[in-house]
């Protein structure tokens, strides 16, 4: 059986998902069969796996880092928020329900067997698995049947890394009084800590390690350096868009509306990485700016909430004006949705049933279902006639005059819709950036300029390699290999 370590965090956004990344390439690297897992998470940016199902993007991001296609396995449990105090539930892939946040607690333990169980399947090829913990370690609140943290590593005795993030200030605090809060049981499965986004010299915080260690009887590792590139690693937290709203300093300006449930924002990441673009997440009570050369109105969890949100900031507006300037749209999935001249929800999927008239931009309507449509695409651009791949994950059909014009082919399907003159752009395919040619004849025909060497894939695993080379010069990682066990067997 594989030999296990839990990466746990001191709170929310602090790295875990990132270290849980650069493990997993570090150690798949030295030449074992690694395998990334993560019993629960909450998550609107999502993968579709090879297996049918979508899980997190943050665990779509370590199975490559081990170098293997991710799988439902690797996250069993995603909740997709769709309001503010609810969420859809996804259980191995597939949606099951759409729940409260009081009701999802209340049932939630229902749900441990089935992440063990996808753990299991994982140990049978795999040499070592990393686990990552969801929020806080410390949210004593949420303890009792809790299947994300310790309430997993209880039911299989795992060991427990505990990361602290020292750029947010407190990091002794807060890794020492995580410590003192949780259930002296939970304490016990604590092997060690780790420092992570330190800035300047390591050096000056070895009193800090000491301190650390003193008081709490565990080696503290690190402190590990921050990693710039790391941030154009597809990010998993929707807070990475609050903390990076301006991305590159070229003259091709692309701006984004910051929607509340913006899902699969890691379509933009591929124009991050274009040194002649500039990508502006626009934060509510702020106008779209005027400059702008292409708005892109993006994936959403909810989509008809997430419209009046949009009309509500007058986003609507800045966007009929930037269209009669002769500029150009681009929406992807429930932003495609919004392009046209209806959404209807009918059956309440996301919500109390009700019907809204969208932005009018394209000759389209769209009813949403319940039929989650997920699955793997290789298209054509009708545009360009260029190849490009990406994903379906949307729950509606989109019917109208403008899907003459597709925006692409898949087969002989057509797939999205264009206006007339090609202004308004509107497509289902998620991942569409990634495709380096069609992204530099998209960004070429709207009169930026692009990278000719720029290739986005190639370049994450350069990343996740150069982070595995940062963890191994930083952390003692044999030490750290040390710790790992075989979980117990489940009963």
């Amino acid at each position: 059986m594989a030999k296990t370590l839990m990466i746990m965090g001191t709170g929310s956004d602090v790295g875990k998902s990132l270290v849980t990344a650069g493990l997993c390439r570090a150690f798949t690297n030295r030449g074992h069969s690694v395998r990334p897992f993560k019993p629960q998470n909450m998550s609107n940016n999502a993968a579709v796996t090879a297996d049918g199902g979508e899980i997190g993007r943050a665990q779509a991001l370590q199975a490559r880092a081990c170098r293997i296609e991710p799988t439902t396995a690797m996250n069993p449990v995603l909740l997709k928020p769709e309001q503010e105090t609810g969420a859809q539930v996804v259980v191995r892939g597939e949606r099951v329900a759409s729940m409260s946040a009081r009701e999802y607690f209340k049932k939630r333990s229902v749900y441990l067997p089935q992440t063990v169980s996808a753990f299991e399947e994982l140990q049978t090829d795999a040499d070592l698995i990393f686990v990552e913990g969801a929020g806080s370690a410390s949210e004593i609140n949420l303890r009792a049947a809790d299947i994300a943290n310790f309430g997993f590593a209880r039911a299989l005795n795992l060991p427990v890394m505990l990361v602290g993030d020292i750029h947010r200030g407190g990091v002794i605090a807060s890794i020492i009084g995580t410590l003192e809060v949780i259930d002296p049981a939970d304490k016990a499965l604590i092997v060690g800590s780790l420092i992570n986004r330190f800035h300047g010299d390591p050096n000056l915080f070895e009193q800090g390690k000491s301190f650390i260690k003193n008081r709490t009887g565990l080696p503290c590792w690190g402190p590990l350096p921050d990693y710039p590139d790391a941030q154009l690693l597809p990010p998993e937290d929707v807070l990475a868009l609050d903390h990076r709203q301006v991305d590159q300093t070229g003259d091709f300006k692309i701006v984004v509306p910051r929607l509340p449930r913006i899902a699969n924002f890691d379509d933009l990441d591929p124009l991050r990485q274009e040194e002649g673009v500039s990508l502006h997440i626009i934060q509510p009570g702020n106008p779209l700016s005027m400059d702008a050369d292409l708005i892109i109105l993006p994936g959403s969890k909810s989509t008809i909430s997430d419209y009046e949100f949009l009309v509500a900031q007058g986003w609507d507006i800045d966007i009929k004006a930037h269209v009669r300037q002769g500029k150009s749209v681009l929406g992807i999935c429930g932003g495609y949705q919004m392009l046209g001249r209806s959404i209807a929800d009918k059956n309440g999927i996301e919500g109390t049933p009700k019907s809204v008239a969208g932005l009018g931009l394209l000759d389209v309507e769209t009813s949403l279902s319940e039929q989650k449509q997920l699955r793997l695409e290789n298209a054509v651009s009708s545009t360009h006639d260029l190849p490009l791949s990406g994903y379906h994950m949307h729950m509606g059909e989109t019917t109208g005059k403008d899907r003459i014009q597709p925006f692409a082919r898949v087969g002989d399907q057509p797939e999205g819709a264009m206006s007339p003159n090609g202004q308004i752009v509107g497509t289902y395919l998620h991942g569409l950036f990634a495709s380096d040619q069609f992204r530099r004849a998209f960004l070429d025909q709207l009169g930026a300029k692009t990278n000719a060497e720029l290739e986005f894939e190639a370049r994450i695993d350069q990343i996740l390699d150069g982070f595995a080379a940062h963890l191994e010069h930083h952390v003692n990682l044999d030490q750290i290999a040390q710790t790992m066990k075989t979980p117990r067997k489940s009963t």
